[in-house]
């Protein structure tokens, strides 16, 4: 008969199982109340103020009563000087010079690629794919580019640019040289839709027609979203992504990048503030739309015009995906009076603009699109530079939200609902 195991070695399996038993539980209370599902790879939670600078980042932060209201007044207090009527008229006619400038500048060396994006939407990848990867149990490309460290996504996603934001939120001198490079045309000479025959005649006529899984990031940058996406999917038969961006620099830059596959990718300039301007596909073709950091650049007074013509470019079913600033983010906070446009609206230092939302007016421009809710929900955290001590609030708005499978022509509201997203 085996030996019994000695007293200290069975006393130290006991405190190890007590241990693992009350973080499990500590994760199940933590997850228990809130609509966002746990991290992937671990969450950080600080549950001791004085080892806060352990760590860059810390997850899910609760707000005290006293740094909300602290919040209120900072962002109060730099809104108090309105940027002058005739600057915001230039800020907004252009708008794509001052970014073409911004990636004249950085080139695609300003962003880091955001390999946590299937963190966060596993729902970019085709639904048999995710099934797949579930049944097998194993972890797929997307998530051992970050395996060797299970925060790295973290930093990756949070740190982007933070040095030049803070610069730009309180320096005056805004760059004035444009980049007149002449965009090129986004579209063939027609637009889609004119009649079901003319229709029918240019199907194949356009990227990605053979493609049965298609994807659209809107304003794709310098291709931080889109090469991290081809990395995963580019072997994946029926599968194509479309990217774009009204910035024709970042566009060129996407292009000629060494991953670009025009077989598997088609990047083109586009302006989604006009109507008028259609897309180089039909509408009601795309499965996934990834609005990623790209609303907010956009006048508030021009975000559901564009929120509304992208929800016709989903088929029934389709999903878009959106994360963005959120109220009262550090980025926020750190703006000096003279750089507010309109309430929660900013421009930096170098003419490029943004907004803060809250996740009501998330919620309210996607239903009013005709989308149904799928996920809402405000994302708190805190970045810490270890080195100089400094503790920053950090807050951003996530969302999914699909386009339901039946519309009534007759009744908007009246919708088949079914999320295979959830």
């Amino acid at each position: 008969m085996a030996q019994m195991g000695s007293p200290n070695k069975m006393n130290f399996i006991t405190r190890l199982s007590a241990l693992c038993l009350r973080k499990k539980n500590n994760m199940q209370q933590r997850y228990q109340s809130s609509r966002r599902p746990a991290v992937p790879l671990g969450s950080r939670i600080l549950t001791d103020p004085s080892k806060v600078f352990e760590h860059n980042m810390w997850d899910h932060m609760q707000w005290s009563q006293e740094e909300e209201e602290h919040a209120k007044e900072k962002a109060a207090e730099n809104s108090l000087v309105k940027v002058h009527l005739e600057d915001q008229d230039k800020y907004e006619r252009e708008a794509s010079k001052y970014w073409n400038e911004f990636y004249k500048t950085h080139k695609n060396n300003f962003f880091k690629d955001r390999n946590w994006l299937f963190l966060e939407f596993p729902e970019i990848l085709p639904e048999k794919m995710r099934e797949q990867l579930k049944i097998e149990g194993r972890p797929s490309e997307l998530t051992k580019i970050n395996i060797t460290n299970s925060f790295s996504q973290e930093k990756e996603m949070f740190e982007e640019g933070e040095k030049y934001w803070k610069k730009n939120t309180g320096d005056d001198s805004t760059s004035e040289k444009g980049y007149n490079k002449k965009q090129p045309k986004c579209i063939a000479d027609r637009p889609w839709g004119k009649s079901n025959e003319e229709e029918v005649n240019v199907l194949e006529s356009f990227p990605g027609s053979d493609a049965t899984y298609r994807i659209l990031e809107v304003g794709c940058g310098a291709g931080n979203s889109v090469f991290p996406i081809l990395k995963v999917l580019c072997n994946t038969p029926g599968t194509f992504l479309y990217c774009c961006d009204f910035a024709s620099g970042a566009v060129e830059l996407v292009k000629s990048h060494s991953s670009y596959n025009s077989a598997w990718c088609s990047a083109f300039v586009h302006d989604v503030c006009d109507d008028a301007l259609p897309y180089p596909f039909p509408d009601e073709i795309l499965d996934v739309i990834l609005l990623v950091f790209v609303l907010s650049t956009i006048h508030p007074d021009r975000m559901q015009q564009v929120v509304n013509r992208l929800v016709k470019l989903l088929k029934p079913g389709g999903i878009l995906l959106f994360r963005d600033y959120g109220r009262y983010d550090t980025a926020q906070l750190r703006f000096k009076k003279g750089h507010c446009l309109s309430e929660n609206f900013y421009v930096r230092g170098d003419g490029t603009r943004v907004y803060f939302f809250t996740k009501e007016e998330v919620q309210s421009m996607f239903t009013l699109a005709g989308l149904t809710e799928i996920q809402n929900l405000v994302d708190r955290r805190l970045q810490v530079n270890r080195k100089k001590k400094v503790k920053m609030q950090r807050v951003w708005v996530q969302g999914k939200f699909q386009k339901p499978l039946l519309l009534s022509l007759n009744n908007p509201e009246e919708t088949t609902k079914r999320h295979p997203y959830g």
